[in-house]
């Protein structure tokens, strides 16, 4: 491998101070951790650049720092945002930045456009767009539940459905439903935040609390959807790693003209009774060659979340792979 280094130059297109300090971040924090993730030195005079590092690593902070200034159009960056532009652009990526922006996709909300980041994620979203059935299937952090309801709310807003059904398993993560107050959809109600905190923020407090009550967005228990046909709605199933086979069944034979549906879920973390089959490692083998029905498969590798995130689950699958092929081993102080 060639580690020599190299010292690459390069001026910023279009320069305006105002942009240039977003670029840079606070105390230009966004360009040391380029210089963290990529291995490499920035020096600056203004829009003039001189990097120093391996070739390859040079060129690539280049194509990066260039699509974050074209972001600082509008966008208030952050030290999130640099971290998730660094995670969805492999080095080949940044070094070919034409392969990037071809044929991307984008959705609408009521706050503002989210733009899916990463090939999956792209894939991902076309793949719901394109099929009326959609899996996501992968880790936590990778967005597959976030960009789901963006896609719901897009649809929405586009009056291409007449309303949102947000539907989850009332499995328990070792807490127990039958401890909180209220009727099933009640207690179920805390477990879908993560969708609430969503679409709080595609269309805000108030809008939703509103489509809420008008019925337009549905909070709708598993165990409630037996016996009912869902026309001209768009339906997100979350942690379907938690329902049956039997269940995983009924919920898809639900599905009416005019809807979408989108079932999300990480087979890593069953919570179902030990010896239960999940429905949603059953149903990728039953229906993942059907046309119609597109399924996307997240890796560790497209967590858009905190670094360590990404690392926390290769961790796991690693000790995981490792617990399959080696003896138990017996752990000491």
């Amino acid at each position: 491998m060639n580690t020599s280094t190299d010292t690459h130059r390069f001026t910023l297109d279009a320069f305006e101070v105002a942009r240039f300090a977003n670029l840079c971040g606070q105390y230009d924090e966004h360009l040391r951790l380029i210089e963290q993730r990529l291995n490499i030195t920035i020096r600056n005079r203004g829009e003039q650049f001189e990097l120093l590092g391996p070739r390859e690593q040079t060129r690539a902070a280049e194509q990066l720092l260039r699509r974050l200034y074209r972001e600082t159009k509008h966008t208030d960056l952050a030290p999130d945002t640099v971290h998730l532009f660094l995670q969805e652009s492999s080095m080949q990526e940044l070094t070919t930045p034409s392969a990037i922006s071809s044929h991307t996709v984008t959705l609408r909300t009521r706050k503002g456009v989210i733009r899916p980041r990463g090939e999956n994620q792209q894939n991902y979203v076309k793949s719901i767009l394109a099929h009326d059935i959609n899996f996501g299937v992968g880790p936590a952090g990778t967005g597959k539940t976030y960009l789901a309801v963006a896609c719901a709310v897009d649809a929405l807003e586009r009056e291409l459905v007449q309303r949102i059904l947000l539907v989850r398993p009332a499995v328990e993560a070792g807490e127990k439903l039958g401890f909180l107050p209220g009727d099933l959809a009640q207690k179920i109600d805390p477990y879908l935040r993560p969708l609430y905190d969503a679409l709080y923020e595609m269309l805000g407090f108030e809008h939703v609390t509103r489509l809420i009550e008008k019925q337009v967005i549905e909070v709708a228990p598993l165990a409630y959807m037996r016996g009912r046909t869902l026309s001209n709605s768009f339906i997100i199933l979350d942690e379907s790693q938690n329902t049956t086979v039997e269940q995983m069944k009924m919920f898809l034979t639900r599905i009416g003209f005019g809807s979408t549906a989108v079932i999300t879920g990480d087979i890593t973390q069953v919570d179902l009774p030990r010896g239960t089959t999940s429905g949603l490692i059953h149903v990728a083998k039953v229906l993942q060659d059907i046309p119609g029905i597109g399924f996307t498969f997240f890796k560790s590798a497209d967590v858009v979340r905190h670094p360590l995130v990404q690392r926390i689950v290769e961790a796991y699958e690693s000790y995981d792979c490792a617990a399959r092929t080696e003896p138990v081993r017996e752990l000491r102080p």
